[in-house]
């Protein structure tokens, strides 16, 4: 298990007044070691926790975290870093947007974990749609489940402002199909970070999204 210190948490607070290179550069050893490196290891001990809970992930962290510099490329906030540390753990990494995805950011002062489909392309919306008109009792009961509820409240995701018209009749039952994704957030504060009970977090978390994520899968 990787062992956060506080270290972590005042990096990425001093990131937030000091973002720029210069500041960056002076700093990169304490990022090295005191965020980077503890934030890999954890993601290792993620799928290794997942595995044991079923999942089958057969990739490393190095593949699931992402970069924290940003593409500011098309971005009007041109701060060169992100003021978070971030992984997906799905079957294809930090690459992999086709699969639902279990989703970890830090920052300074929230844990988060999102779970589900961020950015479907049309064809798998539509698959996600059609699943949903077969077995839209079935969807329901998933996303109504005590453990989902309290973990994760709702399905969030942009609207669609028209249907076609085969979906019209089924948005009368099920408004969720007006969704554009599938996806939902939980979080806790950043000091869970510095106790014991972050392992339970995450596994909690993860049982509470793996019903409804199965569902949202397409091989």
């Amino acid at each position: 298990m990787a062992k956060f210190g506080i270290e972590f948490i005042h990096f990425l607070a001093d990131l937030e007044v000091n973002n720029n290179r210069d500041w960056f550069n002076a700093n990169k050893e304490r990022f090295k070691t005191s965020v980077e490196k503890p934030f890999i290891e954890f993601i290792d001990h993620v799928i290794v926790l997942l595995n044991m809970e079923g999942a089958s992930i057969k990739i490393k962290a190095k593949d699931c975290v992402f970069r924290i510099y940003r593409d500011v490329r098309f971005s009007k906030d041109k701060s060169p870093f992100k003021l978070h540390m971030s992984a997906l753990v799905s079957p294809g990494g930090r690459k992999d947007f086709l699969h639902p995805g279990f989703y970890i950011e830090f920052t300074a002062d929230k844990l988060r974990i999102y779970a589900g489909i961020y950015e479907p392309q049309k064809p798998l919306l539509e698959k996600i749609r059609q699943k949903i008109s077969k077995h839209p009792d079935l969807f329901k009961k998933l996303y109504t489940a005590s453990s989902f509820r309290k973990t994760y409240g709702e399905i969030l995701g942009e609207k669609a402002k028209q249907l076609d018209a085969q979906w019209r009749s089924l948005a009368e039952k099920e408004p969720y199909i007006y969704n554009k994704a599938f996806y939902y957030k939980c979080e806790t504060d950043a000091a869970l970070l510095l106790e014991k009970g972050l392992d339970r977090w995450v596994i909690q978390a993860f049982k509470a999204a793996r019903a409804m994520n199965e569902f949202l899968y397409f091989k």
